[in-house]
């Protein structure tokens, strides 16, 4: 069958279309597609990709529409997708009523009943679709219809194929996208970059996000094996000649024994590129042996969850760390030079401000490399979402305003001029940390040991002309 697959991510971009390839909103793949177009097309189906960020505007989604022709049109979803996923399947059933209509993903697993009550929507796939969106392909395929909503069955991991990330770089490069890989570097890494991702699934607990992930992909983490994950490395060496990567597991580090036998072998197999991956600040203080091994194959960074400067606050999110575990691991990122990318939220529910101002004192002790604020967002299939609809909390008043991003007011109990404040001033660097930073990128622009030994040969060599 003709299939082509959705990436409808454009809600709350800056000008949302035409943006692919510009910065990590823009400029990052969706590896649940990549996966689905290789299942697909290892079935014999013939499977193309349309990124709304690669359009102008929705005439040129129609004009491709048209183009394609495509008789199944599968659109994955988180929440904040919704809106132009709609918009995208009234358009096709208005151009093709025919098109069948398959929508997967986060949000339709955990708002089902939202999806069912769309007629325009044939048919619904919650959980894990690789096996069973394909098996309803070859269903469609022989005129068979079925159950309209139909629950994913989990793969094994090491039984897919391949991501098919040429689908991304393809539409990409439509549009001028000139690098050597389908994905934006982040944080100052050379590029070609990519993600990867090596499991599914958290063991952790904590209410802004659970139990949404454990109805997804189950209690357990599933985790492919590193043979697995450095064939896949050894490919992605092979076509893009990659540099620098990150990898996207939701906690990479929980399993150290795993990370262990991964760093051995990501040597032993020649690679040096340097590494992203997320991790928590309790393993990073439990676990400093692995840090270290990790830093000696090329971990150049950790996104790390702090959430919040106040014990009682993460008591509240049910995060299971400390406010020391979160001042230790930066200290022991530090110690080797491990770059810290600081997730933290302001505007949690029962919060008052002079624990916004913890999470602020708690920041400048850590001085990260990067921050990564965000205003509290409830999320569907989360406890602290249910929460927030229990007490009347809640100023969501459309899917785009899921966004993590810290723009508008998202719950009521706050001062959103005060959020504003404490905004600018958690990013807001002590003079000491900012003098400190100076001197340290002033040494390394102007005193790196090769930097050094250059200017003195140079120098030796002036004076025997």
């Amino acid at each position: 069958m003709r299939v082509s697959l959705l990436y409808p991510g454009i809600a709350g971009l800056s000008g949302g279309f035409n943006t692919a390839g510009r910065g990590m909103d823009s400029g990052w793949i969706s590896h649940g597609l990549i996966l689905l177009g290789a299942s697909a097309r290892a079935a014999g189906h013939e499977v193309d990709l349309i990124d709304l960020r690669a359009l102008r505007d929705w005439p040129h989604f129609r004009d491709e529409l048209r183009a394609r022709r495509p008789q199944v049109l599968g659109i994955t979803m988180m929440s904040v997708d919704y809106n132009p996923a709609m918009q995208a399947i009234n358009v096709v059933k208005e151009l093709a009523p025919e098109t069948v209509v398959v929508v997967g993903g986060p949000h339709p697993t955990l708002m089902t009943a939202e999806l069912e009550a769309n007629p325009k929507i044939d048919y619904i796939v919650t959980h894990e679709g690789e096996i069973s969106f394909v098996d309803l392909l070859g269903r469609l395929e022989r005129g068979e219809r079925g159950a309209r909503v139909i629950r994913g069955v989990p793969p094994d991991l090491d039984a897919l194929p391949m991501g098919d990330r040429a689908l991304f770089l393809n539409e990409w490069r439509k549009i001028g996208y000139d690098l050597g890989s389908p994905e934006v570097p982040l944080a100052g890494l050379p590029s070609p970059f990519v993600t990867i991702i090596t499991g599914r699934g958290c063991l952790y607990n904590c209410s802004f996000c659970m139990p949404a992930e454990k109805l997804i992909f189950g209690k357990k983490v599933r985790r492919r094996s590193v043979d697995h994950v450095i064939g896949e490395l050894k490919l992605l060496r092979a076509q893009f000649g990659f540099r620098s990567m990150m990898v996207h597991d939701d906690c990479l580090t929980e399993d150290p024994a795993w990370v262990t036998e991964f760093c051995r072998r990501y040597r032993e197999e020649g690679f040096d590129q340097p590494w992203w991956c997320q991790s928590r600040a309790d393993i990073i203080v439990r676990h400093e042996d692995m840090v270290r091994l990790m830093r000696g194959v090329g971990l150049a960074g950790f996104f790390v969850g702090f959430e919040s400067g106040s014990q009682r606050v993460l008591n509240f999110l049910r995060k299971g760390t400390k406010v020391a575990h979160n001042l230790a691991a930066a200290r022991i990122c530090r110690r080797y030079g491990i770059k810290v990318w600081a997730n933290y939220m302001l505007g949690i529910p029962t919060e008052t401000a002079e624990e916004i101002k913890d999470t602020i004192r708690m920041l400048k002790q850590i001085d990260p490399d990067y921050y990564s604020p965000s205003f509290y967002t409830p999320h569907p299939g989360s406890d602290l979402y249910d929460y927030c609809l229990e007490h009347d909390l809640s100023l969501i008043k459309s899917h785009d305003s899921y966004r993590r991003n810290p723009t508008e007011a998202k719950i009521r109990g706050h001062d959103y001029a005060f959020l504003q404040w404490a905004l600018a001033e958690s990013q807001r660097r002590t003079p000491y940390n900012a003098a400190k930073r100076a001197l340290g990128a002033a040494l390394r622009r102007y005193a790196a040991p090769r930097k050094v030994a250059r200017k003195l040969r140079a120098a030796l060599e002036r004076s025997h002309v």
